[in-house]
């Protein structure tokens, strides 16, 4: 298949590889299913190692001459790009439903924030400093870090890789695309859509593949200079591995188990519901889900309450149907994943307090798990400490400010946290000595203006604006 003729997103067989939709060397297909319903949807070729290698080699031949490239042919690209999304985001967007079970809310606002990832980087690109002056004698240049492999979730998987790829081809960079092998259709979706946008050939490759070989490859062959993923903390931790022999820059957006700080003279009603219902926003497949809800404990009754209530009135259902609230999980291994655990803490002696495992009583089929809230909950139990990516709340209880912060930052992840009370100066105090890279207060409404990633185990580097910008460049410097 020639560049910029379409590929059929049903029967995914083809790669975008060097400007061209290319047959698979052959690692076999996957046939995807509808989480709602379990039926078919298509099918799609699992990349070998072989994929990759070609992949790569079309990348760091296009790098040789993108690199050089001038900021005003980087914006026109994006531009295009920004157009050729734009035009495709409707599908792509019915697609999410179907392919990974989201709302149709939810998927047009991923494709909203796709858009965002352009714009920021189309504000960005014209005014950024790519060189300047540090006193007489030092000059400050910044390089595009090389060839890029992108590796991508299944929850928001074509922003995923759009926060990936447009910041890195704005630096100069070219980039080898693997999504998720749980999301392969979308992947292939979005590169169609970028065939459109005449993109210099080897400037954006995309394969689909699995992370245990393809994925592999990618992070430890020689010609990638850069690994940018978002995945799982056992993910990331394979990839690291793999790629460490080459002494690779690594870019991890991993896992988390957000805090969201109820202080006690927040409006328990209003800061509470909201808190449910952005936790199992997507089915809680959401790293920056709020599924830790911290109270006073001489409340827990009242916050338990209003928590048990909110979850009640969710509406679970196949995504397409008005009123849904959310839909299925995204694959059977989550569905299986998210209800032993479940299980598991009720076996250990965690209260459950509405929810628990199984499919909810009116779905006979799908991927379909009852909004479930856990409480009291102690800060060090193990539902209180993993990730579960799915629609499960815990409730702890903190005696005053200090323990309440202490219990926020009991996990070893720190990529997200929430603090509700109408006190700025205790909201300040608060978000600040909370060990997370992103803290949201009493809200907000979400900003690609600013940086977001984790502490600790929840990964390295910054994504959105100038700081994922400059995750894709080194700075030389010149000394005279």
């Amino acid at each position: 298949m020639l560049a910029g003729e379409r590929a059929d997103a049903l029967d995914a067989q083809r790669f975008y590889i060097g400007g061209e939709w290319v047959e698979s060397c052959g690692g076999g297909r996957v046939t995807v299913l509808c989480p709602a319903d379990l039926t078919p949807i298509g099918q799609a070729a699992m990349g070998t190692i072989e994929d990759a290698d070609r992949a790569v080699r079309a990348a760091s031949a296009a790098f040789d001459v993108w690199q050089s490239s001038n900021v005003a042919d980087r914006l026109e690209l994006i531009q295009r790009m920004r157009v050729a999304f734009a035009k495709a985001a409707p599908g792509i967007a019915d697609h999410l439903v179907r392919e990974i079970g989201l709302t149709p809310m939810v998927a047009q606002g991923q494709t909203a924030m796709c858009l965002s990832h352009f714009d920021s980087i189309i504000d960005l690109l014209p005014g950024y400093r790519f060189s300047e002056a540090l006193g007489d004698r030092i000059e400050l240049v910044r390089e595009p870090v090389g060839v890029v492999a992108a590796i991508t979730s299944w929850n928001a998987p074509v922003s995923q890789m759009l926060c990936k790829a447009v910041p890195a081809i704005a630096a100069g960079c070219t980039v080898v695309v693997k999504p998720s092998e749980h999301a392969p259709l979308c992947g292939l979706l979005l590169a169609e859509a970028m065939a459109e946008a005449d993109i210099p050939a080897g400037v954006f490759n995309l394969i689909n593949g699995r992370g245990v070989d393809c994925g592999r490859r990618l992070a430890e062959h020689p010609d990638v200079a850069m690994i940018s993923m978002t995945g799982s903390v056992a993910g990331g931790g394979a990839m690291a591995a793999a790629a460490a022999a080459g002494i690779k820059r690594i870019h991890q957006e991993l896992g988390g188990k957000s805090p969201n700080v109820i202080l006690p003279d927040a409006d328990f009603a209003e800061s509470i519901t909201k808190g449910v219902h952005i936790c199992m926003m997507n089915a809680g497949q959401t790293c920056a889900a709020p599924t830790r809800l911290i109270v006073p404990a001489d409340r827990f009754d009242e916050a338990a309450a209003i928590a048990v209530a909110a979850a009640q009135k969710l509406v679970v259902g196949p995504p397409d149907q008005p009123g849904v609230t959310y839909g299925p999980l995204a694959n059977k291994a989550q569905f299986e994943r998210v209800n032993a655990t479940i299980e598991r803490a009720i076996a250990e002696g965690q209260p459950l307090l509405t929810g628990g495992p199984g499919r909810p009583s009116h779905a006979d089929n799908g991927y379909f798990v009852r909004p479930t809230i856990f409480g009291p909950v102690a800060p060090h139990a193990r539902i209180a400490q993993e990730e579960i990516f799915g629609p499960v709340l815990c409730i702890l209880c903190y005696s005053d400010i200090d323990d309440a912060i202490r219990i926020a930052n009991s996990t070893d992840f720190g990529l997200s946290a929430y603090v509700e009370t109408p006190d700025p100066v205790l909201a300040r105090r608060v978000a600040g000595a909370i060990r997370a890279g992103w803290v949201n207060i009493n809200y907000p409404p979400w900003t690609g203006a600013a940086p977001f990633g984790g502490y600790r185990r929840s990964g390295n580097g910054r994504q959105y604006g100038v700081w994922g910008f400059e995750e894709f460049l080194e700075t030389k410097a010149i000394v005279h």
